[in-house]
């Protein structure tokens, strides 16, 4: 009994100290996990800065890619168009054949019943010429006794003697013309013959050269399909990776550490500024210098409360004093009404810009837009976020200026549209009393390409 009890209290200590192995084991992976899935921000956004460059790398491929398939496929329905043009060209070819044979068909038969009606003329014309001659012979047989016994005058005689000759002659004649037509008729026959068997040879060719061509049309179509096939893969490949850019940039984002309630620094703006032209195609600096004239990219965002909604007047932030044309009232206020209240803000306590010397201000946040504008751009501006759109916030301001900006010609990413598109931002239009307002944003951005260029230089790297 001792021993059972030594023996367990052996294998009792056995175990518990293969327990504290398997557990130092287990922490030791377990905390080596974590050591290595730990990593710094800094060091998640290089590796998706990499990644961000390697998959715009492969979507200029892709676009590439779908480039020349969409030629392949359009010299595919080209050549589809094409022989489909020659297949009904065939069409009417064998069409209008078929109309001549059938034509020749009934001259032919025509021709068989004219030569019918002719040999029968001519059959019976020999029965008359041949009565006729039988007469005259059997004329020439009778003797002067008989003639003179039968006929009152000899004279009888003669003029119907006259009379068969003449009718004999007349016979003659009418015999050899209807033999003539005859030939003529039977010459025409072989002619028609001959035309319908060429004819009817050329429809058997056409007709094989519509079956060749149905053959050729087929197979392009086939390859047609393949192509589209092939567009389409590459199309949800090309959607595939600007998705996950996409993903990539918001995530760059967020590691940036941008506030959302203060100006950003230059560099700080830089790197939102690279994220929304990275996602709308226009140029950083044309993004940047456009909201530096609004709003000092974020520094001034307005100087005035709206109090009177139904007038639009407000009041100055720093004086107290009642402002009037603050906002709006029949185009502004009900849409301003609802951005705050859908984002928590207090209406009347939001800062938006003052009014200038000619028309209203209302303009909200670091893009300055008027609510009425923000209303049409802010679901696409959630699109991209996940959330909801606010104009006061740096990434969606941002965001909604590139939109804006992009869809009036700066993605052209030339002086003469980028022009346009600041225009467009501040006025609607392009009304050369408005010129100022284009040729500084056009000054400022080529300012703040050099400063670009210079920061890139000193970190060593281009921000995506």
């Amino acid at each position: 009994m001792k021993e059972d009890k030594t023996e367990t209290r052996v294998n009792l200590k056995s175990s518990f100290y293969f327990l504290i192995i398997i557990f130092a084991f287990a922490f030791f992976l377990f905390s080596s996990h974590s050591g290595f899935a730990q990593i710094s921000p800094q060091d998640e956004k290089s590796v998706l800065e990499k990644e961000l460059a390697e998959l715009e790398s492969k979507i200029v491929q892709y676009e590439k890619d779908i480039t020349i398939t969409q030629q392949q496929k359009n010299t595919l329905q080209n050549q589809v168009s094409v022989m489909k043009k020659k297949i009904g060209q065939l069409d009417l070819q064998i069409k209008k054949s078929n109309l001549v044979i059938q034509d020749l068909g009934v001259q032919i038969e025509d021709t068989e019943g004219s030569i019918d009606k002719t040999t029968l003329k001519i059959e019976d014309s020999k029965r008359k010429l041949a009565s006729v001659l039988r007469t005259l012979h059997e004329e020439d047989q009778r003797g002067l006794v008989e003639v003179l016994l039968v006929e009152p005058k000899l004279s009888y005689f003669f003029d119907n003697l006259m009379t068969l000759e003449a009718l004999n002659q007349r016979n003659q004649e009418f015999l050899n013309d209807i033999k003539k037509l005859k030939s003529d008729l039977e010459g025409q026959k072989i002619t028609l013959d001959s035309e319908k068997d060429d004819l009817e040879r050329v429809t058997k060719l056409q007709t094989l050269q519509k079956q060749e061509s149905l053959q050729s049309q087929k197979q392009q179509e086939v390859l047609l399909e393949q192509t589209k096939g092939k567009e389409s893969e590459y199309q949800r490949i090309l959607q595939d990776a600007k998705k996950r850019a996409t993903e990539i940039r918001a995530r760059i984002f967020q590691l940036a550490g941008v506030a959302d309630v203060q100006a950003p620094t230059f560099e700080q703006a830089l790197e939102v500024a690279n994220w929304a032209a990275g996602v709308t195609g226009i140029r950083p600096a044309f993004l940047l210098a456009v909201l530096q004239q609004e709003s000092a990219i974020g520094k001034n965002v307005g100087q005035c409360y709206l109090k009177n909604t139904v007038t639009g007047a407000g009041v100055s932030i720093k004086t107290g004093l009642v402002t009037s044309r603050v906002m709006s009232p029949s185009r502004d206020v009900q849409p301003f009404l609802q951005i705050t209240k859908e984002l928590g803000r207090d209406s009347f306590n939001t800062q938006v810009s003052c009014p200038m010397s000619y028309g209203w201000g209302g303009a909200m946040g670091p893009a300055q837009f008027i609510p009425s504008t923000w209303i049409a751009y802010r679901s696409r501006v959630a699109g991209v976020t996940g959330s909801a759109a606010d104009p006061w916030k740096i990434k969606d301001s941002f965001l909604a200026a590139a939109f804006y900006l992009g869809d009036y010609g700066a993605t052209k990413q030339t002086s003469s549209g980028e022009w346009r598109a600041a225009m467009i931002y501040f006025s609607g239009s392009t009304s050369p009393k408005y010129s100022f307002y284009g040729d500084s944003v056009l000054r400022i951005a080529k300012g703040f390409e050099e400063d670009i260029k210079t920061i890139q230089n000193s970190l060593g790297f281009l921000p995506k």
